[in-house]
């Protein structure tokens, strides 16, 4: 068998033992250094695992991958669903066609007849995270977005009821609203936010992420051990109670988070959207 040959890149000389060898590994790399014409050119670089790409982390949304929806991570949420907190963490996916932005509607998928809104704390990632310790995973955040898992809830309970998966329910487009990205520079400790969520006025969600099950370290840490995420991947740590319906075609969102940044406080708006 001709190795070379079969790779499609012959050496000068062939392929002979000893000192033939040598000396045409010898003139191959002459060959190369000198790129005559039909030569390969040097290879292109290619980032290294975990470093940074040109990719502005400030919009995610436009080039992130994965959406990591985490379910039931807020104990009174999942008692409001009829469900026991759990004792490890439930995630799911949405694909990155349902993001959606400031002032874009909100599409009510044809199915379904009892939309619910969730809002939740997005975690974004910053570089290439894969079985990550809980010690070393904040090093893997590079902001935070505030954000919303719209849910078809009565699609969720037929597929809860036959078995399925969640996607009919949960990853139609434009179910996760985002708001524009936070550096974690502006958030010193992202388990001491107050989010809420208003329709029309009324507020309808209100809670702390000090409230969550697990947390960021701990999710990070988890969910990288089943999946790799990447640099611009967006983590949703769960909603507080309160998930209602968006029965009326032309209901206003809105969503805000208090944060603290040494003992001063602020109100972000996040987004309005218009149920279409």
């Amino acid at each position: 068998i001709k190795l070379p040959s079969l790779l499609g890149d012959p050496l000068p000389g062939g392929l002979r033992e000893g000192g033939g060898g040598e000396a045409a590994a010898a003139a191959r790399l002459r060959a190369r250094q000198g790129h005559p014409k039909g030569a390969r050119g040097p290879r292109r670089r290619r980032p290294a695992a975990g470093m940074a790409s040109s990719k502005p982390l400030s919009r995610f949304w436009e080039w992130g991958k994965n959406i990591v929806c985490v379910g039931r991570n807020y104990a009174e949420h999942a008692k409001e669903m009829g469900s026991v907190p759990p004792r490890e963490p439930i995630f799911f996916l949405k694909p990155s066609s349902a993001y959606v932005r400031e002032g874009s509607p909100i599409l009510r998928p044809y199915y379904c007849n009892n939309l619910h809104h969730e809002v939740e704390l997005g975690v974004v990632i910053g570089k290439r995270a894969q079985a990550v310790a809980q010690e070393a995973a904040m090093e893997h955040v590079a902001g935070y977005a505030l954000c919303l898992d719209m849910t078809a809830r009565d699609t969720q309970e037929e597929c809860k009821k036959k078995g399925l998966p969640w996607t009919l329910a949960k990853g139609f487009s434009s179910s996760c609203p985002v708001s524009d990205f936070v550096p974690k520079e502006k958030i010193p400790d992202p388990h001491k936010l107050k989010i809420w969520l208003k329709v029309n006025g009324k507020l309808r969600q209100e809670g702390e992420t000090s409230s969550m099950i697990f947390s960021i370290p701990y999710l990070i840490s988890y969910i990288s051990e089943i999946l790799t995420l990447e640099e611009g991947d967006l983590i949703l740590t769960g909603s507080p109670k309160g998930v209602g319906c968006m029965c009326k075609s032309k209901s206003r969102i809105t969503a805000s988070e208090r944060i603290s940044i040494l003992g001063v406080f602020y109100n972000k708006k996040m987004f309005v959207c218009f149920l279409d």
